[in-house]
């Protein structure tokens, strides 16, 4: 990969052009199960967010009062997981003035939005994003065109982090990429495909979205939201991307099948012409 093409890796921007917030362009973890017994800075570190703001929160009502002991505020998993859902619902343009009528909204409605929120975002099979170099990229996939370096920044296969230092979130994608180059398929080709692949995962995520929609979660809002029906819907959203995996790739094996019998079928029929 040439410095040229890589320097067109940028951090990633948001739509006014600004950079996004230093915890989005940072090294990113995944989540593991959050601490408990943590004091304000400690919370303030687990979370990407100022002390100053954690209080305010607290003021606001937004954030339950901590453990006191011995004068020393500490704070546990629940704090950690309201914070998060109140930077969740700020980064989709919630003010904070909207957050606390939504989270004051009814007994136990953060409580739900937290499950809500915990069906949603919980990854399918947790991945740790991979540190690489320009030159550790160079080695790996040889030279990459500008244009081709702009469908890795689109596609967010590389995160640019600055310092000729690049995060991979899916590792199991580059190793994939890897292998499909060392196959002798050029990475130009395999980028293309990948471009497809993303745009049909992009459609058929969003038929699954609006089933969910159509089907749980409109009947439910209907119904007025009742009280019993939160952990049936927190449910029904916490199976249906393990049973969407599946059915995708149940029906990707079913169809790669046919189309590689297909193709080596005119494969057969072709050498047998040449004789």
């Amino acid at each position: 990969m040439t410095q040229t093409a890589t320097d067109k890796l940028e951090p990633v921007k948001d739509g006014s052009g600004k950079a996004k917030a230093a915890r989005n362009s940072a090294p990113r973890e995944v989540p593991g199960p959050p601490r408990s017994d943590l004091t304000v800075e400690q919370l303030a570190a687990e979370v990407g967010m100022s002390v100053r703001n954690i209080r305010n929160h607290h003021t606001r009502g937004l954030l339950p009062p901590p453990e006191v002991r011995a004068r020393v505020g500490y704070y546990n998993a629940e704090h950690v997981a309201r914070l998060r859902l109140i930077l969740d619902l700020q980064a989709d343009g919630f003010n904070l003035a909207a957050i606390e009528r939504l989270l004051s909204g009814s007994d136990g409605l953060a409580e739900r939005l937290l499950g809500l929120r915990k069906a949603v975002t919980t990854p399918f099979e947790p991945e740790q994003p991979e540190l690489i170099t320009t030159a550790e990229l160079a080695e790996r996939f040889g030279e990459l065109s500008a244009k081709d370096a702009e469908r890795v920044r689109k596609l967010k296969l590389l995160v640019a982090l600055g310092d000729d230092r690049f995060e991979a979130p899916s590792p199991a994608l580059l190793r994939a990429a890897e292998q499909v180059v060392a196959l002798g398929i050029p990475m130009h080709s395999a980028l293309v495909l990948v471009e497809r692949m993303s745009r049909d995962c992009d459609s058929i995520s969003r038929d699954f979205t609006k089933l969910f929609l159509r089907e749980l979660w409109q009947p439910f809002d209907e119904a007025g939201q009742p009280d019993e029906g939160w952990d049936e819907l927190i449910e029904g959203v916490d199976s249906l991307r393990p049973l969407a995996s599946e059915a995708l790739l149940a029906l990707f094996k079913l169809r790669m099948t046919a189309q590689l019998e297909q193709a080596f079928g005119k494969v057969i029929e072709h050498q047998a012409k040449r004789k």
